[in-house]
């Protein structure tokens, strides 16, 4: 099978959108089959396999794009002829300009399409400070319809809990709710804890540092709680925020970690912790959560009505109130004065997590692919 995956932004996997499309890719690479994509990254040009894109020029805010640490790409449609013209299926990442020009261009040579669904409609209203706005999310979701959705012959929602958000929008879909999956090197592993961190009680968070992400409340949480001169806090990830973050952080008395790490490192930070904190708002899955749970951490996670990370709490003690750093506060301190509980919860996410095992997700992609293919196949001798 000769697969076309359009990525409308890509390069460091630093997001969960590149981290999730260059899993399909290695994994459906690594099946056999071919694999070609489109996108922006200019690192990889005159690769193999890789159609790069001219990057999208948007004036005075070229600063803003670069500060959010992606690339964005604007459509050559020359160039996606070449990578669609024989491939059996495109598959398109996001709902932006270059996907709606790769689906325009695979209809008419009459190629079946898939798309995933990784960008909630908040992510694209917290840049024009509507994120709050019921108005402007339900338009957003409605747009993203019109433009691309309602023409595809197969959507991924990564959880059953965006498929619900989006259908509620814009009616039934043909979809499949696959988990973006979690790689095996995400496992429980003995390592050493950096000097600095010996005799304290670490807390990881994960995710871009932006306002939805909401690692303010977790700074404000940590300066409540009765722990917190044993506390060191590690916030991973880069993004727009991250002075703020740093400045926000000085209160404390261990400042916390800000920094970007890549999967090795990730690997060893997690396993380096003792608690993982998701503060986010917006979250259509949240693998950085389930990489840690995978690790054995135990969650205290926020219970956001828009993040469908609050579903992989397994008891209230999981839970904290979204946006309440009191109540944050005070799960931390309960799970550091009850060391015995944190060890049985661990234990119980270890089986829970083998759901997420990133080999059987793939494999679940690779299976709507396949389907998708014969299913259109099959539509024109039917009408013969």
């Amino acid at each position: 099978m000769i697969v076309t995956v359009v990525c409308d932004v890509l390069g460091e996997e630093n997001n969960g959108t590149t981290i999730a499309a260059m899993n399909l890719i290695r994994y459906l690479r690594g099946q056999g089959h071919e694999v070609r994509v489109v996108c922006p990254d200019k690192s990889r040009e005159g690769e193999d396999g890789f159609y790069v894109m001219p990057q999208l020029n948007v004036g005075p805010l070229n600063g803003y794009v670069q500060k959010n640490g992606v690339s964005i790409a604007r459509p050559d449609r020359n160039v996606l002829q070449e990578a669609i013209g024989d491939a059996d299926i495109v598959h398109l990442m996001i709902p932006f300009m270059v996907s709606k020009a790769a689906l325009t261009c695979a209809k008419r040579l009459g190629k079946p399409v898939s798309a995933g669904f990784h960008c909630q409609a908040e992510n694209i209203t917290n840049h024009l400070f509507l994120m709050n706005s019921p108005v402007a999310n339900d338009l957003t979701y409605k747009a993203m319809y019109r433009l691309v959705y309602q023409y595809v012959d197969a959507i991924h929602y990564p959880t059953q809990f965006i498929r619900d958000v989006f259908e509620a929008e814009v009616g039934p879909t043909p979809g499949y709710v696959i988990s973006n999956g979690v790689n095996s090197r995400f496992v429980k592993t003995p390592v050493e804890r950096p000097p600095a961190w010996e005799g304290k009680f670490v807390i990881l968070s994960t995710g871009r540092y932006s306002k939805e992400k909401s690692q303010h409340v977790l700074l404000e949480a940590v300066q409540r709680s009765a722990h917190e001169g044993e506390i060191q806090l590690v916030l991973a990830g880069e993004g727009p925020l991250r002075d703020t973050l740093e400045r926000a952080g000085r209160a404390l008395t261990n400042p916390p970690v800000l920094r970007f790490c890549s999967r090795e490192e990730m690997v060893e930070t997690i396993n380096s912790a003792d608690l993982y904190v998701h503060p986010a708002e917006i979250e259509i899955e949240a693998i950085s959560c389930l990489e840690a749970i995978s690790c054995g951490l135990v969650p205290v996670i926020a219970d956001s009505p828009r993040s469908a990370t609050r579903f992989f709490a397994r008891g209230e003690q999981n839970l904290f109130r979204c946006n309440d750093p009191a109540d944050l506060a005070e799960k931390i301190d309960w799970w550091i004065e009850h060391p015995a509980e944190r060890a049985a919860c661990s234990a119980d996410y270890q089986g829970y997590t083998r759901q997420f095992e990133q080999s059987r997700c793939m494999a679940a992609m690779e299976q709507m692919l396949l389907d998708t293919v014969a299913k259109t196949r099959k539509q024109p001798e039917e009408k013969a």
